[in-house]
């Protein structure tokens, strides 16, 4: 069997209203998507991590210049592929978001036609189940909750309580939010320093938020602070220090991950598990995290940390330093089918992440199949072969399409 073709697609599914920061634009959320096709009729689909905030376009073409270097290859030779991509490319040796993203995406799609070549989930190629009933949290509740949530952000600890309230009625008994993201103002307005010397309002509106769930949830919910690196190692060490008598579950990316020893700093002297991976790719990124136990959850992106392939052996890595894992979800359907199938395998596997997004109904409809929503709380994962997961057809003549031959 051989690659014949690889179809890169931006999927239509742009939205005014969200972007990583908060901060709306034309053009914020753009899944990128690829689908690995064999002369034996068999397609992959993977996708890149690059949806949010800016970048979509630099993965774009990154993907096309690393598809050309796998056409005719056999797909099911994934470790030899992605040594090709990482050490043949002159610059996929030194990394970086863009390179890891196209890296990942084509990982992916490899695994998804493994998995459909034996006619088998990719978890079962993978080492089997360890896990099959996965925990869940609905995930960065400051955009509010709900398949059609507009521009709805919270803004008071009244709204926070509120959204609590929707997240725990549906059967969930964890949640993730960022307490500092957005500002107290209405309009978003006014002063709002959340780095350096961080004014004890900022502290406060943080600390009154937390609260404001952790009484709406009830002493039994999970409570996960997502600081998305908005805060220095001085402010996140003060916020996260007036944060510990609320009981937190962890607290994720509290500093930028660019400096590892600011992240073991904030853990030595904040009394809460810290989490990070969103911004570390490849194993070679997180190893100084594992070995200097700065985090206590591992949280590797497979779209963007070397696909498949790559955070099995992330977690892997954790496991032997005593850390939990679980693969941040940050993507469209294909993200989140294959997420579960690294997550069904791992013996250290904490939460699944629901993100905001995945719950919209105008992106559950660009795929086929609609069974990766949490009933009550909990996931249960799907049997069909490879990731389990494709675009509609119809979609896929809607998107911006290159082909490689």
């Amino acid at each position: 069997m051989k690659i014949i073709s690889v179809d890169i697609m931006k999927v239509p599914s742009e939205d005014p209203s969200f972007s990583g920061n908060g901060q709306g634009s034309k053009e914020a959320w753009c899944p990128l998507v690829i689908r690995v096709n064999t002369d034996k009729g068999i397609s992959g689909f993977g996708e890149a991590g690059l949806a949010y905030g800016k970048g979509w376009r630099g993965g774009f073409g990154m993907l096309q210049d690393f598809s050309e270097v796998i056409i005719g290859e056999d797909p099911l030779n994934i470790e030899k592929i992605w040594d090709k991509l990482l050490t043949t490319t002159y610059w996929g040796i030194a990394g970086g978001v863009v390179v890891d993203a196209a890296i990942s995406a084509i990982d992916i799609a490899l695994w998804d036609i493994k998995g459909k070549y034996y006619n088998t989930p990719t978890y079962e190629i993978l080492g089997g189940k360890t896990n099959d009933h996965l925990r869940a949290y609905a995930s960065q509740l400051q955009y509010n909750w709900g398949e059609h949530i507009d521009k709805l952000k919270l803004i008071t600890p009244e709204d926070y309580a509120e959204v609590t309230k929707k997240v725990r009625s549906e059967g969930y008994d964890a949640l993730k939010f960022d307490p500092i993201m957005l500002s107290d103002q209405p309009d978003g307005g006014g002063q709002w320093i959340t780095k350096g010397t961080v004014s004890k309002h900022v502290i406060d509106v943080a600390y009154n938020r937390v609260k404001a769930m952790r009484e709406a949830g009830g002493d039994d919910l999970d409570i996960i602070i997502d600081m998305h690196a908005n805060s220095d190692t001085t402010s996140a060490i003060k916020i996260g220090q007036a944060l510990e008598d609320l009981n937190i579950l962890y607290y994720e990316e509290p500093v930028s991950t660019l400096n590892p020893d600011n992240t073991l700093e904030v853990s030595q002297k904040v009394n809460i598990p810290v989490a990070a991976g969103e911004r570390v790719f490849t194993r070679f990124g997180f190893r100084k995290f594992f070995e200097d136990r700065s985090i206590k959850v591992a949280q590797p992106d497979l779209c963007l940390a070397g696909g498949i392939s790559e955070a099995k052996k992330i977690c892997d890595m954790a496991y032997t330093y005593d850390i939990n894992a679980q693969v941040h979800v940050c993507g469209g359907p294909i993200a989140i089918a294959a997420a579960l199938q690294v997550e069904a395998v791992i013996p250290n596997f904490l939460i699944h992440e629901v993100y905001q997004r995945a719950i919209n109904a105008k992106d559950r409809a660009t795929c086929i199949y609609d069974d990766y929503q949490p009933v009550n709380g909990f996931i249960d994962i799907p049997d069909r072969p490879g990731i389990g997961q494709e675009l509609k057809p119809e979609v896929i003549a809607k998107c911006k399409m290159v082909t490689i031959k």
